[in-house]
């Protein structure tokens, strides 16, 4: 019986209403054989975490374009770790300025993918860190 494929959730935080980016990463994903459960547009923090939590996902893609990613991807942070839940890899994409990078991985988020990024670099770091197929 061969790995069972990665779960992932893509999600898109806050008020930020635009959605190809998370889209196009949601494909690339699931054509690299990720099994991908995408939330759609404007969830909380908290409904990002309890649908992770429901759907029993190995990985969190957080996207955000809004400018919101430093209030936004530690809150999603601080309620998995209020849950105990450790094994979850968050990750983050979007218009993500250089200087804030460090931030979001010093609030616990594994990497963050900016324009630009090829899809496989993506798919990569997932694998790597997510196991799986």
């Amino acid at each position: 019986m061969g790995q069972k494929p990665i779960r992932v959730l893509i999600a898109k935080p806050g008020l930020d209403g635009h959605d190809r980016g998370a889209k196009v990463i949601a494909q690339a994903l699931r054509n690299a054989g990720m099994e991908v459960v995408y939330t759609g547009l404007r969830q909380t923090p908290e409904q990002i975490v309890e649908t992770a939590i429901q759907e029993d996902v190995q990985v969190i893609g957080l996207s955000c374009l809004s400018g919101a990613h430093n209030h936004l991807f530690p809150r999603v942070m601080e309620l998995l770790k209020n849950q105990n839940i450790e094994d979850i890899l968050v990750v983050g994409g979007g218009v993500i300025p250089d200087e804030d990078i460090p931030f979001l991985k010093d609030a616990g988020v594994a990497e963050i993918f900016t324009p630009g990024t090829p899809t496989t670099a993506t798919i990569d770091f997932i694998r790597s860190r997510a196991g799986g197929v």
